[in-house]
């Protein structure tokens, strides 16, 4: 069975900083894609970072520069480290693991003006 456990969301003033976590288990983590998305109250899910086996990243446009997607293959963990955080990031972040397509529960991001 695998599971991902994201960790780390939390409330956060503009311009600051969090990490988030994702722990696996259960899966063939280090061969696999890994990715986070968020969701915004009223919108769609969407990709944020997504990282692959061989560390090929992806960005959303919106995040480019400020975020950064990395993996610990030692620790079955991918990470999304965020800095000068924006009104706009806020929402639901989700882990997923992108090549068998499992989802974690999710961790809230608010990030006030």
């Amino acid at each position: 069975q695998v599971h991902l456990v994201e960790s780390g969301g939390g409330l956060v003033q503009a311009g600051g900083s969090l990490r988030l976590s994702c722990a696996a288990s259960g899966s063939p983590f280090s061969t696999n894609a890994m990715a986070w998305y968020r969701q915004a109250p009223g919108k769609q899910r969407e990709l944020v970072a997504r990282i692959t086996r061989y560390r090929f990243t992806t960005y959303a446009d919106s995040v480019k520069g400020r975020f950064t997607i990395s993996r610990d293959n030692t620790k079955n963990t991918v990470y999304l480290q965020m800095n000068s955080l924006k009104p706009e990031d806020t929402g639901v972040y989700y882990c997923n693991d992108d090549t068998a397509g499992y989802w974690g529960q999710g961790t809230q991001v608010t990030v006030s003006s």
